[in-house]
């Protein structure tokens, strides 16, 4: 299977309770984030996001629905375009 990471993306996060740490220290809920690439939304869900595999999270990309687990295979495959952050 191919996979367009050009496509535009909706990211969904359904665990309330998980957020993002900001600067400020407040937390930003989770929840709906749209990307103008499914790369984009891919690399902020597996860096940005470290509990992504534990929400209940997925990706919508055209008619496309991938779970957490397929958004992480996504990031690791060959294909995969932008450069990805060290660790």
């Amino acid at each position: 299977m191919t996979f367009d990471y050009g496509l535009p993306a909706d990211l969904f996060m359904l665990n309330g309770k998980v957020g993002l740490k900001r600067k400020g220290g407040a937390r930003q809920r989770l929840g709906y984030r749209r990307f103008a690439t499914a790369a984009e939304a891919i690399r902020f869900a597996v860096e940005d996001v470290p509990a992504i595999r534990t929400l209940n999270a997925w990706l919508q990309v055209g008619d496309e629905r991938f779970n957490s687990e397929d958004i992480h295979r996504l990031y690791l495959k060959d294909d995969y375009p932008l450069r990805r952050r060290r660790r």
